[in-house]
């Protein structure tokens, strides 16, 4: 996690969390400035082991913030759009805890945090649960192998649609960038059988990391991520189309294990700067929640070591600490 925003602003004011968030014009004006101030940072590498996502340009930095009451506000590349890869980890996780109940959904899968990183294969063989969370692979793709219905075609409209209902509108799967991940995805076709042999995968292993690289190629914009982290901010409604994707008690589950491992080795980290749920994607991708009050996206393809958007960090930190977001700072409203 990159500490130069702290240091870079240590002195200005911090907003703290009253409940909601500003007037819309100081909303729309910071998100602006984040984008602005940061759009310039050129650490971080565009990933390279997929080579749909080898081509992304490294200039490419979009923001959104989506508000409970539906209000967007948006700066830079927020319209262009990317796949989505590890950012839907969190949200088909929250549609099999809605078909399957949560108990069920933590029982089969776990969600403590690894320590390793999001592809490890020695974290299967050093934890007795295996899978571990559902936002490293294996977890991942154990979570994909519960996905309900009666064949591979059933599972996979199953799960385009919820997703599809978390960002309000109909989201497609870019048949070069699931090729290309197809092509090149032995290692988690390793973790499944893996998995298999553990008795931790609920399908057919093969089947299972093939819908779960299909869902990774759905293509969204950080736009979209705003309205899906706002739909989870908002206890399972989206706030643009006024839907009930995810029941009240399931939204605070998926919160707790984004907060915990949603940024894989980092994710002390991240909680200790930002204070919120996230979740990352190796396309440059980053979704936020600030529950009771909206959620953020972004998207800057350049990545640090642990495969987290390098710009996307910053602003987010910048506008958890300016929007007064933090979950764990805090205090009742002034009312006098």
């Amino acid at each position: 996690m990159h500490r130069l925003l702290h240091e870079e602003h240590a002195a200005d004011a911090v907003a703290v969390s009253t409940g909601r968030l500003p007037a819309a014009d100081a909303v729309a004006a910071l998100v602006r400035e984040g984008h602005e101030r940061y759009r310039g940072v050129r650490d971080g590498a565009v990933a390279d082991y997929i080579p749909a996502l080898a081509a992304a340009d490294p200039a490419w930095f979009g923001v959104a913030l989506c508000g409970v009451d539906g209000g967007l506000f948006a700066a830079g590349d927020a319209d262009r759009v990317f796949s989505i890869q590890s950012i839907s980890k969190p949200f088909v996780f929250a549609l099999v805890c809605q078909a399957l109940g949560g108990g069920r959904a933590r029982d089969s899968i776990g969600v403590n945090a690894t320590g390793l990183p999001f592809n490890s294969v020695m974290a299967i063989e050093l934890n007795a649960r295996r899978t571990m969370n559902p936002m490293v692979n294996a977890g991942a793709i154990a979570t994909t192998s519960l996905i309900p219905g009666a064949n591979e075609d059933e599972r996979w409209d199953f799960l385009c649609d919820g997703l599809s209902r978390f960002a309000g509108r109909t989201l497609a799967m870019d048949q070069g960038v699931y090729e290309s991940e197809a092509a090149s995805n032995q290692r988690n076709r390793g973790i499944a059988r893996l998995l298999h042999g553990y008795g931790r995968m609920y399908s057919d292993p093969d089947e299972a990391t093939d819908l779960y690289t299909r869902q990774c190629a759905l293509m969204v914009s950080a736009r979209d991520l705003a309205v899906m982290g706002a739909t989870l901010a908002d206890g399972g409604v989206n706030p643009v189309t006024g839907l009930r994707v995810l029941y009240p008690d399931r939204c605070r589950r998926i919160l707790a294990v984004m907060a915990t491992a949603g940024l894989y080795e980092q994710s002390g980290d991240w909680l200790y700067e930002v204070g919120l749920p996230g979740k990352s994607g190796v396309s440059g991708g980053l979704v936020t929640i600030a529950p009771g009050k909206c959620g953020l996206g972004t998207f800057a393809p350049p990545l640090d070591d642990a495969g987290n958007s390098v710009r996307g960090q910053l602003v987010t930190q910048f506008l958890s600490e300016r929007l007064g977001l933090n979950i764990f700072a805090s205090k009742p409203e002034d009312t006098g």
